[in-house]
């Protein structure tokens, strides 16, 4: 196990998440840097946050979406984001 898979896991105990929460880290760093180079900087951390938050809900509504298609869906859309200008 990497630090990076001891950090993740400490910290889901800390923050009381469940041991058995499937997070697949390549997605979510996937994630923020495509939101980081499509939007910008500051959209990496605010879109995987909202991104596990909904994941969060959908769970809590017993919605069996995942966190890889919910990054799928924002990535898709960080994508395609075309700034005003």
């Amino acid at each position: 196990m990497n630090e990076l898979d001891r950090w993740v896991q400490r910290l889901q105990q800390e923050l009381g998440l469940d041991q058995d929460v499937v997070l697949d880290i390549n997605d979510v760093l996937d994630l923020a840097r495509v939101a980081a180079h499509e939007v910008d900087r500051p959209a990496a951390p605010l879109t995987t946050f909202l991104v596990g938050y909904a994941a969060g809900r959908a769970s809590g509504r017993g919605d069996p979406i995942t966190v890889a298609v919910l990054a799928a869906r924002a990535a898709a859309l960080a994508e395609s984001w075309s700034p005003l200008g």
